[in-house]
């Protein structure tokens, strides 16, 4: 059986407060582990080591105030934790700073304490996010267990990331996300079509009041909530069987579709003009046969 077992910190940073916080998040990271200590990978919210202000605060100084470089000194403190505790790492995201361009980027560190990922988000919240977009999707492998997909907060509003991420062979979507709007609802929504239309488990982990609104959902690859969180503060536990993702994608969800299947077998002759002349080319790992 092929299990990672993940712990979702839903946790709010102190506003402008980037020591504050790194001291919380420390704090918060080794509680987790002392108290599960079968926990493979822990993950935050996005920003949250940044300690942006609440949405409706100005915070000039932002870009300034929480750039750094990847890597950098504080990937280098984030290696050194997950090195000591022995856990992966996805520390939400960071403000990277590469020249005079900032990206809004996640990284996944290895229990070694390695940058085993470094992904720039691909669509910025626009016109609120003024970070610079990314150019490449992402993933990693965790040996012996699967490969792991990331995506960060709005791009789960354009499909075509899960289904990249997909195709590139995850299993499992980590998308830190930081929402403090009424339509979280949605994004909620959005987290089970992503799992559902790739049979693929979704780690979708909001920032706690008062960062965010909470709602983090883990979502199994048939698209049903596995965890749901309140608004405040909570760790959402989960031990996930990727070989759920091969049963699953092999005899359908709920036994009945077997969407990766069909395009295996038919899509290769579809035309998509939206993307010009491209084609739907079947991921190598996919079998087709649907009947």
């Amino acid at each position: 059986m092929r299990t990672l077992s993940i712990a979702a910190i839903q946790t709010a940073a102190v506003a402008r407060d980037i020591d504050t916080t790194w001291a919380q998040f420390e704090a918060q990271v080794r509680k987790v582990v002392a108290l599960c200590p079968h926990v493979d990978l822990v993950v935050v919210p996005e920003l949250l080591l940044a300690a942006p202000a609440p949405m409706l605060v100005d915070d000039p100084d932002f870009d300034e105030r929480a750039a750094t470089t990847i890597p950098g000194p504080l990937t280098d403190r984030l290696g050194a934790l997950a090195r000591e505790l022995g856990v992966w790492l996805v520390p939400g995201s960071l403000v990277e700073r590469d020249g005079d361009v900032l990206y809004n980027t996640a990284v996944a560190i290895t229990p070694q304490g390695e940058i085993a990922a470094r992904y720039r988000k691909l669509f910025p919240w626009r016109p609120y996010e003024e970070l610079q977009p990314g150019r490449d999707f992402t993933t990693f492998e965790i040996p012996g267990v699967g490969r792991v997909g990331l995506a960060i907060c709005y791009d789960g509003s354009f499909p075509e990331v899960a289904r990249q991420l997909a195709w590139l062979g995850a299993e499992v979507i980590i998308q830190p996300t930081l929402t403090t709007t009424r339509d979280r609802e949605m994004e909620v929504v959005m987290a089970r079509s992503n799992a559902f239309a790739n049979q693929v488990f979704v780690v979708n982990l909001n920032g706690a009041a008062p960062s965010g609104v909470g709602e983090s959902v883990i979502v199994d690859p048939e698209g049903t909530i596995m965890q749901h969180a309140s608004g405040g503060e909570e760790v959402l536990f989960a031990v996930l069987d990727l070989d759920r993702v091969t049963q699953v994608r092999e005899y359908g969800t709920f036994g009945l579709n077997r969407p990766w299947a069909q395009l295996a077998d038919q899509c290769a002759l579809v035309e998509y003009p939206m993307f010009g002349e491209a084609k739907f080319v079947p991921p190598a790992w996919a079998t087709g046969s649907v009947g």
